[in-house]
């Protein structure tokens, strides 16, 4: 054996795979990697006691190690990937998805799969994975064949006997049919309304974000303030109420347009039997410390590993980057010999980090108010906002155990910070009487993105910040809170929806 003298960060990796139950893997993990660009105290932190008894020698004797607190944290960059299976783990959820399949075959004619039932005419559809580039992209479905159905019928594909294994369609949302999407100004809140399609069915639900218009002039509305993202208020079967709006809507009958209507996928702190808690074990690969076998790596482990801590970094002319935190029940390592843990390590998925600067789509902090869907934004812009998830977690001890047997769970905590620059008085006079607030922002870039979402939350803070030659800013806190008060069909504190597909348009900065 060539042992090494050193190794070096670089040749450092890290991946996460989920357990089946807390400390265990289930019999092939699948391990996920990870980009880290920093760490924060990952690994297990020994406690020792020293012996201390009354003697005339004035020594201390050996001590022993008496407890072992396992954690681990670490930054990555924000992408439209390499968050979404994790923040699962935070939000204590399931994702709310939209139909799915993973394709066996692709005809001339259509997309083969499994079941085809949950695929109608009109549905709009994003395939990827496949081999062929005119598979790959956004497809109209003009409907579904077979006794069961298993084909998923599109115009304009190549055959693939064998596509790979991932490769797959999923419903990113619905074209009308020529003026059959419509938007009605007739109640408190604008509603748009369609004949052909059961939005109740779809899945939409209260407080999730859409997005109307498609990048051609026939797939959205004349009125532009018609399009772009919206947040619904209330389903019911083909109409969708609408509570939150970035522009003042307008009555418009959809003449001579075949209207986009683009969804995603939910993902939002849930209630009673739906609120999940995961663990998982995060693989830290160490390296060889043999220069004649590079293959046999050493590597160390946080095994029931809870999503604790969670901070989304937004600030001026920079990348959007996250902390996260984990609490563990042990700590362990393997050594070259022993060699890194079975499973599957799939490979990365490679993606763009969001920057601050161009990649914004909306980002607004407004003052709810019964009635007003389309609100005016308490300040014009922000110098730095940051999101934070705490779950609270501590870790369980007992006598005869090193380290947790389990861990508990303690409040679902959303809070904030943001700096705004200050224009008027009346936004400091809202924060002193304790007004509804609420903010939201979206993220679009290459065709894909996603919106975050806090309903109602209280800002704190509020003093301004005078420094000479420079302009007036405000400092602010945000505590979030449930928004059941405001409609009790959004009883949740936080909303993320990740969008498979944007139109380029999503984002002003790509036109």
């Amino acid at each position: 054996m060539a042992l090494r003298h050193k190794i070096d960060s670089n040749e450092t990796s890290l991946f996460y795979a989920e357990e089946e139950s807390l400390g265990v893997l289930p019999a092939v993990p699948v391990w996920i990697p990870l980009e880290p660009n920093e760490y924060d105290d990952f690994g297990g932190e020994l406690t020792l006691l020293a012996r201390n008894p009354i003697n005339s020698s004035r020594q201390r004797k050996k001590g022993v190690i008496t407890d072992l607190d396992a954690s681990g944290g670490f930054q990555q960059d924000f992408t439209q990937t390499n968050f979404q299976d994790l923040l699962k783990g935070f939000m204590f959820a399931n994702y709310r998805e939209k139909p799915n399949a993973i394709v066996t075959e692709v005809t001339g004619t259509g997309y083969t799969v499994a079941d085809a039932s949950a695929f109608d005419d009109g549905m709009l559809i994003l395939a990827s994975g496949f081999e062929d580039p005119a598979n790959n992209g956004l497809k109209l479905v003009t409907g579904t064949s077979g006794s069961p159905a298993t084909s998923v019928l599109v115009a304009g594909l190549v055959a693939e006997a064998s596509p790979p294994a991932d490769a797959k369609i999923v419903v990113v949302g619905v074209q009308g049919d020529t003026a059959d999407i419509t938007v009605d100004m007739s109640g408190t809140y604008p509603k748009i309304i369609s004949t052909e399609f059961d939005f109740e069915a779809l899945g939409i639900i209260a407080g999730e974000w859409f997005f109307v218009g498609g990048d051609e002039i026939i797939n959205r509305f004349d009125a532009a303030e018609n399009n772009g993202f919206k947040r619904v208020y209330r389903v019911n079967g083909n109409e969708i109420e609408i509570d939150n709006s970035n522009e003042v809507m307008t009555a418009d009958a959809g003449t001579g347009k075949n209207i986009y209507l683009i969804f995603g996928r939910v993902l939002k702190n849930e209630l009673g039997a739906l609120i999940i808690r995961r663990s998982y074990q995060i693989e830290r690969q160490l390296g060889a410390p043999d220069t004649a076998d590079l293959n046999a790596l050493q590597a160390e482990y946080l095994v029931g590993a809870v999503a604790n801590e969670f901070t989304m970094n937004i600030e001026q002319a920079d990348k959007i980057t996250a902390d996260i935190a984990f609490v563990a029940i042990d700590n362990e390592q393997r050594t070259a010999s022993q060699g890194i843990k079975a499973g599957t390590r799939v490979p990365l998925v490679e993606t763009d980090a969001f920057n601050t600067s161009s990649d914004f789509s909306m980002l607004k902090l407004y003052i709810r108010q019964p009635g007003v869907y389309a609100a005016t934004p308490l300040f014009a812009y922000l110098t730095e906002l940051s999101l934070s998830i705490n779950n609270n977690v501590t870790p369980n001890k007992a006598v005869a155990v090193l380290g947790a047997f389990d861990v508990s769970v303690g409040t679902f905590e959303v809070s904030g910070e943001a700096t705004a620059y200050f224009t008027t008085i009346e936004a400091v006079q809202a924060v002193r009487r304790n007004a509804d607030v609420g903010i939201y922002v979206a993220v679009s870039k290459a065709n894909a993105g996603w919106v975050f979402d806090i309903p109602l939350l209280a800002l704190g803070d509020a003093q301004n910040d005078v420094s000479q030659d420079e302009p007036i800013t405000l400092p602010l806190s945000m505590e979030a809170g449930t928004a059941a008060k405001l409609n009790r069909e959004t009883d949740y504190t936080l909303m993320w929806v990740f969008f498979d597909y944007l139109p380029t348009w999503s984002n002003p900065n790509n036109v």
